[in-house]
């Protein structure tokens, strides 16, 4: 029996069957909500049940306060029933935006021990769209798929710029250290995702652990060409001082005086380095965070974390931007 699955407050609705999650189903039918490891363990694809009954597994990225709002994750969510469900955005997929290319390696970069800039460069001719913050899907030969921001700005839409972190045990990660090398093809699909700038006068807060600086850099500099002039703070984290692995916060904090650059360090002390989590250095210097907005990248456990004690601190439920990046062994620990 194919059930139905209606958008509350608008005239969308789409067939689901009873052993497909509402996310499969929405992409079959058109329709963009967004997601990111389909796992579970983001919350990208978090929305509310409005009615109707379902099957899942509850995903990590849940809390208890998420669960007694009716709070549910589309890419688990199979239907029992026709249901309403109201996702924080949902829209028809443009056909054309989102391309298949054959990249070519560029340039190989190393960052850090562990972060390896990985410069992409597609076809000639060939420029892809995409908005400050997104990410894009590597196909490896085997059909697995890897997700990785963009920390280029959109208007160098020939190519992408990756910050691969080496995740030990990692295939494809310890590849990229080990084998990759420039004039490789990487097959990738692009743009995913909408962790991306929203259109407000509100001040940012940008909260990166490690190489969820890539998305973030991304976005501001897109504000620098785009000329938006709001008040924005950075928050970098990293457990040691070699994973702040870029100057480029303290170039940006020297040339715009309404952008304040604070990096972080958990794991060890460094002279003019705050010494704490991120997300708790952000509170430390701003206790209320009402009137705020959070864009907030990192692992799983930072990011919900982060959303947490954000809200707990009057920070908007309806501010909080987040991409959380998902290891394979992340998304295997959260099961089938």
């Amino acid at each position: 029996m194919t059930f139905q699955v209606s958008v509350q407050g608008t005239e969308l609705r789409f067939p689901c069957e009873p052993n497909e999650s509402v996310l499969d189903a929405a992409q079959r039918a058109g329709f963009e909500i967004p997601f990111s490891c389909r796992k579970g363990v983001c919350g990208t694809c978090k929305g509310r049940l409005v009615s109707g009954e379902t099957r899942a597994y509850a995903g990590d990225a849940l809390g208890d306060a998420d669960k007694a709002a009716g709070q549910v994750l589309f890419c688990n969510t199979r239907p029992r029933s026709d249901l309403v469900i109201a996702p924080r955005s949902i829209g028809k997929a443009d056909p054309f935006a989102r391309k298949t290319v054959d990249a070519r390696v560029f340039r190989l970069t190393r960052l850090a021990d562990d972060v390896m800039l990985v410069h992409l460069r597609f076809p000639a001719g060939i420029r892809v769209r995409f908005r400050a913050g997104q990410h894009l899907n590597l196909i490896l030969a085997n059909g697995e798929r890897r997700d990785f921001s963009m920390a280029n700005p959109p208007r160098e839409s020939d190519g992408a710029q990756l910050h691969i972190r080496h995740v030990p045990g990692g295939a494809f990660t310890s590849s990229v250290f080990t084998e990759l090398k420039r004039g490789d093809i990487l097959r990738a699909e692009i743009p995913f995702g909408d962790f991306m700038l929203r259109d407000s006068s509100k001040p940012i807060l940008f909260v990166a652990g490690s190489t969820g600086f890539a998305p973030i850099k991304s976005i501001i500099e897109d504000m620098v060409l785009m000329g938006v002039a709001r008040d924005a703070w950075l928050y970098w984290g990293a457990r040691r001082q070699p994973g702040l692995y870029s100057e480029l916060p303290k170039k940006w904090a020297s040339q715009n005086p309404r952008f304040k650059y604070v990096p972080v360090l958990s794991d060890e002390a460094a002279l003019g380095i705050r010494h704490n989590l991120v997300h708790r250095a952000v509170l430390e210097d701003h206790p209320s965070l009402a009137g705020f907005e959070a864009y907030v990248c990192g692992v799983p456990a930072m990011t919900q974390a982060a959303h947490s004690e954000f809200l707990a601190a009057g920070l908007p439920r309806d501010a909080f931007f987040a991409d959380a990046f998902v290891t394979r062994a992340d998304v295997a620990a959260a099961g089938p």
